[in-house]
């Protein structure tokens, strides 16, 4: 495309396809605006006319400007009433036959030089293009609702898509106010793909009966997070996020890292999907319930807090305990505190019960990473013979919330962030993205409060691979295989 502001195409007018549409109309562009069903075009531009009104009387949009754009989206009755589109992007139903279809008859209806690219969230982009006379012309472009806000667009290669076709959309994208982030067609792209740990340890807990569904959402919202993952999964919908699982799931050969949950499908199957249904993990509009309150024992007067180890998270332990008489260890070889013949250690993967064992420990609390702000909700789990409300007492002397969780290897932030870590590092390792890519992708397209690779900084690789290896000892499987990537990767 030589012209800056080529016409546009755009197939589907759905919530989706809407937002393309106005960011692209707003950047300039006519946009022709097509969808199979009669009156769809219109009523997608009536639409966007209200959604400009709203945004005029907040005084974020001045009306000439919207006037403007209102009169570069064109409703078209048919393909051919748009073939001077230079690129076309469809957003219709996530169906292989459809996409195909459509492909091969715009690329007989447009110029040679168009780009046809789809936004498909969870279809092969090579599977996509196969048939197609000019596959180098074909491309993913994976937007994120709603588009016009959020600022991510997945530029996704297929098997044939031509190097410069992908650099010309990266372009686009960007002069649309974008940030695009090259990635190769593999299930999930990257977010989709990366993003599945947030939800899977999340229900495999549950399974458990590790905790409460609120106790989890309450322990990802202090470690940064803007919704926990039971709370996004209802905001979702439980039976949309369910889907992809079962797609990423079938279509990795059914690899078991991406095991759909029983807990998930039985909430499905009873009609429960979350916010749209009234009902998911929580009952709406109500949501979440408030955590109950834990049990702990007030801090002996003239307590000493001994802080084992060194590091950031022994400095931090040692700032929070600042009121109180402290003294430090710092060559110990674990990290933590101990308040008398109780230990506090930081979890490094292992159950409390297999820590004491191994160390000949009568009173053991392990906790999980330190919340980001301060009084958030951090988890601990103590062995059989441990004072859970003494454990407490100190964590919450410290200013922390505790949150009994049941004995469970990794507890919750740990284990998740460990595995997020795991699946971006076997992302990068299979070229699906860059290490810079999978952290801009993640933060950028939902939110995360760090990138995969921010964490693996924070956290060290040294102490990725020793919680996931702690998991794979404890559950025996596939699921919590350690990628070659962080095995042999440099030190972070």
């Amino acid at each position: 495309m030589t012209n800056s502001t080529p016409d546009i195409l755009l197939i589907g007018v759905g919530v989706m396809g809407q937002g393309i549409a106005q960011v692209a109309a707003q950047a300039g562009h006519r946009v022709f605006l097509y969808d199979t069903f009669e009156g769809a075009a219109d009523k997608a531009r009536a639409k966007i006319a209200a959604t400009f009104d709203k945004l005029i009387e907040k005084g974020k949009l001045a009306r000439p400007e919207a006037d403007a754009t209102l009169a570069r989206l064109v409703p078209v009755p048919d393909l051919a009433s748009a073939k001077s589109a230079l690129l076309a992007i469809e957003a219709v139903v996530e169906r292989l036959d459809v996409k195909h279809q459509l492909f091969q008859q715009l690329e007989d209806l447009l110029p040679e030089g168009a780009i046809l690219a789809t936004n498909t969230s969870s279809i092969s982009v090579t599977a996509i293009g196969a048939g197609l006379k000019r596959p180098e012309r074909f491309v993913g472009m994976h937007f994120f609702n709603p588009a016009p806000l959020m600022k991510l667009v997945e530029v996704v290669h297929g098997l044939r898509t031509g190097k410069a076709v992908a650099d010309e959309v990266e372009r686009l994208a960007r002069a649309w106010g974008k940030t695009p982030v090259h990635a190769r067609s593999t299930p999930g792209f990257i977010v989709n793909r990366i993003a599945r740990p947030y939800y899977a340890e999340a229900l495999m807990l549950l399974q458990e009966q590790a905790l409460a569904p609120e106790a989890l959402d309450a322990l990802l919202r202090a470690a940064g997070f803007r919704m926990g993952p039971c709370e996004l999964m209802d905001l979702i919908g439980l039976d949309t996020n369910y889907a992809v699982t079962q797609t990423v799931f079938a279509a990795n050969f059914y690899d078991r890292r991406f095991t759909p949950s029983l807990v998930q499908r039985e909430l499905v199957e009873g009609g429960q999907f979350g916010r749209k249904s009234g009902r998911g993990f929580y009952a709406y509009p109500e949501g979440a319930p408030l955590l109950a309150p834990c049990p702990a024992a007030p801090l002996p007067a003239g307590s000493t807090l001994v802080v084992h180890g060194s590091g950031p998270v022994a400095d931090a332990l040692g700032d929070a305990a600042a009121a109180h008489t402290v003294s430090h260890v710092p060559t110990s070889s674990w990290v933590g505190l101990q308040v008398g013949s109780l230990q506090l250690r930081q979890t490094d993967g292992r159950p409390a019960w297999q820590v004491a064992r191994d160390e000949g420990l009568a009173q053991l609390a392990l906790f999980d990473e330190l919340p980001t702000a301060a009084g958030g909700a951090l988890a601990f789990a103590t062995t059989g013979q441990a004072d859970a409300a003494q454990a407490a007492g100190v964590l919450q002397a410290l200013g922390w919330q505790p949150v009994p969780v049941q004995d469970a290897p990794g507890l919750v932030v740990a284990r998740t962030l460990a595995m997020l870590v795991n699946e971006a590092a076997d992302a990068v390792l299979q070229g699906v993205c860059t290490p810079d890519g999978a952290d801009a992708a993640m933060k950028l397209g939902v939110n995360y409060p760090a990138g995969p690779f921010e964490w693996l900084q924070r956290l060290g690789r040294a102490r990725v691979v020793q919680l996931i290896g702690a998991l794979d000892a404890c559950y025996r499987g596939e699921r919590y295989r350690v990628s070659p990537w962080l095995q042999r990767g440099p030190a972070a």
